[in-house]
């Protein structure tokens, strides 16, 4: 893999860029403030602003590292971030990133999540040399999953009991999309 870092990308409708300083009250009012949001997440609800700012200040020196990878999801209609998608585990061994995201419940069912995901898994295959992509969801939530077969990633299986979020220890769905599976569609 050939490491790019967090680098600013564009869609028909949004910008994924990098987290500022200035998106902690974005981040608490468009999805970090609802429990229906993070309800399958692994970090709880923040209970204020303050909450949002400590933690996209611990991210900030994040970005100085060029195997670090996570983005703001910009809606251009309003300016502002209604949700992210990271990079939460990789492996350069197998060429492999897994993605995890969120957006604020304002903008479910919109296209919005599937259009991010979309376009990073364009980069990481055609930018960054990634062999494989992979992501998981609970059960529960089966919307995650839509957004992963919408973008071609395929159902590899269930995990049972192998996961932890907000609701306590569950099973995990997984999918993957391997760059020939990528490369072949295009």
């Amino acid at each position: 893999m050939t490491h790019k870092g967090t680098v600013t990308l564009e869609t028909q409708r949004l910008i994924l860029r990098r987290f500022t300083a200035y998106d902690a009250e974005a981040m608490f009012k468009n999805w970090a403030n609802d429990a229906k949001v993070t309800k399958f997440l692994t970090w709880p609800t923040h209970s204020d602003a303050s909450v949002s700012k400590v933690v996209i200040d611990s991210w900030l020196p994040l970005y100085e590292k060029t195997n670090h990878y996570s983005w703001a999801i910009v809606l251009k209609e309003i300016g502002e971030p209604i949700g992210s998608i990271a990079v939460v585990e990789q492996r350069d061994d197998i060429k492999m990133v897994h993605i995890g995201y969120c957006i604020g419940q304002k903008w479910w069912h919109s296209g919005y999540t599937s259009e991010a995901l979309s376009e990073l898994i364009r980069f990481f295959f055609e930018d960054v040399g990634v062999n494989r992509i992979e992501s998981r969801h609970d059960p529960q939530n089966p919307n995650s999953g839509k957004v992963m077969l919408k973008c071609g990633l395929k159902y590899e299986g269930t995990m049972r009991q192998d996961d932890i979020n907000n609701q306590g220890i569950c099973d995990s769905v997984r999918y993957a999309i391997l760059a020939e599976d990528y490369f072949r569609s295009k």
